[in-house]
């Protein structure tokens, strides 16, 4: 099947050669040839249809065909290298994301933020550096953009300038539009490693100590309700995604998140997700609105991607009410900071509730506090494991189980530590042994 129609033939433009780049390599071409103009008599010549249904491989091959025919006719001084980058260039423009299709690919990175068409950085092993990577224009931004958008449904414009959308390998991405975005439209991207990463991985990897493990593995068992706090880019999906494969594969599932990106493993799984509103700003769906129908499908776990306002008191309600096991995560600093700021989001869509009735609810529904970190050495770790014991007089008590201790740097300059526990029983020790697992949580936390 080809890709190509009747050629079309086009006069070499007598203007100054101008550079390219591909990748941040620049693409030089014989004087007088700009590469845009190069570029578009190859599109010219494409029947967009009859490509969409070429597999990529083909699709680059037909076009490295049609760039060489094109380069000997025209007399251009192209190398087989430099005509296989302007290929890959049409091929990522036509059915992939330009110039960021080398950065998702790549298994190393966990962000990219771009800022403009000369303006990219990456997150890469916890530390932020500029990518080697330029957009021809600030058009090429806004247009890949529309196109991550309109991969699930959704748009992004001048009259709704705010977008959060997923890519098909998970990813989530925000995009804010001009004229919001000063600069030109922004794209952040959150990527995900298609490894699957589990508590053992983790504990290798330094993010906890094997004893850490083992309690948070206890908790997914015993169907504790647990919250994950931290920072943005802290790892809370991640930690969920971890715990989440301790959950029973008998057990039904209900998810909720603004944009899709948990990767749970279990077969019975109904996955939410949240719609903005249309044009006529009618329309709209919100988590708390999928709290509330969640709680007429029988879920046996409720796990909300992120809990940002009043949908907090319905997420209470449910793990007082026979959910045992959800999850939620929240951005807060401290595991004392989470609590606080549950409460604050619960007063946002209960004005009438009073503060103790609020804090009552959390102290009944929340049993364990998990309080990740993304430290100055780029790596991700569990500073706390705190557990939520009760109300005294207006204040919700909480004891640590585990606490991360700064120790100093290595000789890498990694962070060195150690996790430090009390050890006691936590309030909740009955339900670990009504699993039979007590005994294997007094035996973590020994470990340290």
């Amino acid at each position: 099947m080809k890709a190509f129609g009747r050629r079309v033939e086009v006069p070499v433009p007598a203007s100054a050669p101008q550079p390219a780049e591909a990748g941040g390599a620049t693409v030089p071409l014989a004087p007088g040839v700009p590469l845009e103009d190069l570029r578009t008599r190859v599109m010219e010549q494409v029947d967009p249809i009859v490509a969409s249904e070429l597999s990529r491989p083909a699709l680059r091959a037909q076009l490295v065909s049609l760039v060489h025919d094109m380069a000997n006719r025209e007399r251009i001084g192209l190398s087989a290298r430099e005509q296989e980058r302007i290929a890959e260039e049409l091929e990522h423009d036509m059915v992939g994301y330009g110039p960021l299709e080398p950065l998702l690919a790549d298994e190393t990175i966990s962000d990219i933020m771009v800022n403009g068409p000369d303006n990219v950085f990456i997150e890469r092993r916890g530390k932020l550096v500029r990518a080697n990577v330029r957009f021809r224009s600030a058009q090429q931004v806004a247009t890949i953009a529309q196109k991550m958008a309109a991969t699930v449904g959704r748009r992004v414009d001048e009259s709704s300038p705010l977008v959060d959308c997923r890519l098909l390998d998970g990813s989530r991405v925000n995009v804010v539009f001009p004229p919001l975005a000063i600069d030109g439209c922004s794209i952040s991207i959150r990527k995900f490693s298609k490894k699957k990463i589990d508590l053992q991985a983790m504990a290798e990897g330094g993010s906890m100590s094997m004893g850490v493990a083992r309690v948070l593995e206890i908790a997914a068992r015993c169907r504790l309700n647990v919250v994950v706090s931290g920072g943005t880019g802290s790892g809370k999906t991640t930690m969920m995604n971890a715990m989440s494969r301790f959950i029973d594969h008998g057990e039904r599932i209900v998810t909720i998140e603004d944009a899709a990106e948990l990767q749970l493993q279990q077969p019975h799984i109904v996955r939410l997700e949240t719609r903005p509103p249309n044009l006529e700003g009618k329309g709209e769906i919100n988590q708390r609105d999928l709290m509330k129908n969640a709680l007429r499908m029988r879920p046996d776990r409720i796990i909300v991607g992120e809990v940002r306002g009043a949908e907090a008191f319905d997420m209470l309600q449910a793990m007082n009410t026979g959910h045992d096991g959800s999850y939620c995560t929240v951005h807060a600093n401290t595991a004392r900071d989470a609590v606080v700021r549950i409460e604050n989001m619960v007063q946002m869509g209960q004005n009438n509730l009073p503060s103790r009735a609020i804090r009552t609810q959390i102290a009944s529904a929340v049993d364990l506090i998990v309080q990740v970190e993304r430290m100055r050495d780029g790596g991700r770790r569990v500073s706390q494991v705190a557990e939520v014991c009760g109300l005294e007089g207006e204040v919700i008590t909480m004891n640590d189980v585990f606490a991360f201790e700064y120790q100093g740097d290595d000789e890498n300059g990694r962070i060195r530590g150690r996790w430090v526990t009390p050890g006691i029983r936590p309030g909740f020790f009955d339900r670990l042994e009504y699993f039979g697992l007590g005994d294997a949580w007094l035996r973590a936390v020994g470990q340290g």
